[in-house]
């Protein structure tokens, strides 16, 4: 079914007024009681508005889903919910440029970024979910009885039921999905919350759904907020059995509470305050071009970014020196001007929360490498959410802008002697999200990758991705993993079956 006169990219209207994005419930598009604006970060305009979801129409949600459950979804063989997954990857690259303009309008990011990164995901994690499902063995034991024969016991895997998604707004479409995917591919019908600052892919998404012919109800969108909107109604309703969130761990921490009271299964991926650590040996061209992409890549808005980079005394002027020329270099503007390649903050409010960060450091006592404002542009850009790319020196460990997360375009770049201070000031952290270390020397590759206190170990390398490996974090940046048969586990329960032969 094609539903063009409810599309979230009415190209018609586009140009005249806001975007309408209703949420999408049973197969079908509602609008709901209140709706809010979605701010362009690139121009700072109202570019679409979105309809939330009060209490009643989250209740229709998770009815509509549990119907799926019960009917077709519910009953369609492996084989066919593979195809439909699928065909929903067929069908994001088909749209690839709806869903292209949707994810910029609504995080300002460079055309390029969006287009090699964003979309591309999009559709592959379906891909890799649709293969994951159907590759994954069960257990199968064989046991003694206690009368001297036999008994059989395997393990069948049976979907959560209903599972509720809260997507972040720095990389919409590719989270959402790495998401909803998985959880589709088990069977469980999903309920998803995108960002109130990004839910135009989402959205989208919507339509697709009912493109490619998935049964009604398995897939629903509600728009909203936090506290005492959508996502407060789903975490606590209690026919949702499950919740997957990526998003700071404060908030983490209030879905937990609120999820407690019916026991729900919880994965959660959470903030971070990334360490690099590059040793006198690496090759420093590679670790400069790679720690600089790693921490301005997105605008800084990335979980995995470093924000403490632990340079060996030896090579740190070096270092210092070669990340103010890469950050010297980007080029902030709207996302289709030719050469922009650094775009804004998701919001205002966003913005003044990173420099108030940026002050802070000064205040502590930084020294400002480069950056520390807000960029001069011209024309449409000039309203935006832009920040300068920014590296300080001269901070101690304990100093605040080296422990807090501030998720942005900005790292404290800190000089260490042995390996085993790098190591100390590393770990030296709450948050154990990602690492990464530079060398050449093989062995302290190994050895310093292993030592990190963190989910994600890179070395020589930063964001490379199997999507088949574990993806999550340690200490306060996650509960549970991602990927392959991690999120296979946490979207599906085993039953085992005993038979007495």
């Amino acid at each position: 079914m094609t539903i063009s006169q409810e599309t979230v990219l009415d190209r018609a209207n586009a140009d005249i007024q806001p975007r309408i994005l209703r949420n999408y419930i049973g197969g079908r598009f509602v609008e709901g009681g209140k709706s809010f604006d979605i701010f362009n970060p690139a121009t700072g305009r109202v570019h679409a508005v979105a309809h939330e979801a009060d209490e009643a129409m989250l209740g229709a949600a998770v009815t509509a889903a549990q119907a799926a459950l019960q009917g077709e979804w519910g009953k369609m063989t492996l084989a066919k919910r593979r195809a439909l997954l699928m065909r929903i990857a067929d069908r994001i690259e088909e749209r690839f440029e709806d869903f292209l303009e949707a994810e910029i309008a609504d995080t300002g990011k460079p055309h390029d970024l969006a287009h090699h990164l964003d979309i591309p995901r999009g559709a592959a994690n379906f891909r890799v979910f649709a293969d994951a499902i159907a590759n994954l063995p069960s257990e199968t034991f064989m046991m003694d009885t206690p009368d001297g024969g036999k008994a059989l016991n395997y393990a069948v895997r049976k979907p959560l039921g209903v599972v509720g998604i809260i997507s972040p707004w720095n990389l919409p479409l590719l989270l959402m999905t790495w998401k909803a995917a998985p959880a589709l591919a088990c069977g469980n019908a999903i309920i998803v919350k995108p960002s109130e600052e990004t839910p135009s892919t989402t959205t989208l998404l919507g339509e697709v759904m009912s493109e490619v012919g998935m049964p009604d109800g398995a897939f629903n969108v509600v728009h909203g907020f936090g506290p005492d909107s959508a996502g407060e109604y789903l975490t606590t309703h209690p026919d949702v059995r499950g919740i997957t969130f990526t998003g700071e761990t404060r908030t983490g921490s209030a879905i937990m509470r609120a999820a407690s009271e019916s026991v729900k299964a919880l994965s959660f991926e959470m903030g971070g305050k990334n360490a690099a650590i590059v040793f006198a040996d690496a090759d420093m061209d590679a670790a400069i071009t790679g720690l600089a992409r790693a921490v301005f890549l997105n605008t800084g808005q990335v979980c995995l970014a470093p924000e403490r980079i632990y340079v060996e005394r030896a090579v740190f002027d070096q270092f210092v020196a070669g990340m103010k020329t890469k950050a010297e270099a980007l080029k902030p503007g709207l996302p289709h001007d030719e050469g922009t390649d650094f775009g804004p903050l998701i919001s205002d409010e966003h913005r003044r929360k990173v420099l108030d960060y940026y002050k802070l450091a000064v205040d502590e006592g930084a020294t400002v490498v480069t950056g520390g404002g807000i960029p001069k542009l011209a024309g449409d850009a000039a309203q935006g959410y832009f920040v300068e790319p920014t590296i300080w020196t001269g901070l101690p460990q304990n100093a605040r802008v080296c422990r807090e997360e501030i998720f942005g375009p900005c790292c404290v770049v800190i000089p260490f002697d042995t390996e085993e201070e790098a190591i100390e000031m590393a770990n030296d952290s709450q948050y154990g999200l990602a690492s990464s270390v530079w060398t050449t020397n093989l062995s302290r590759g190994h050895r310093v990758g292993q030592a990190m206190e963190v989910g994600l170990s890179w070395v020589n390398c930063w964001f490379l991705r199997d999507l088949r490996t574990p993806f999550g974090g340690a200490k306060m940046s996650g509960i549970g993993r991602e990927g392959g048969e991690h999120s296979i586990n946490f979207y599906s329960e085993p039953t085992n079956i005993c038979i007495k032969l």
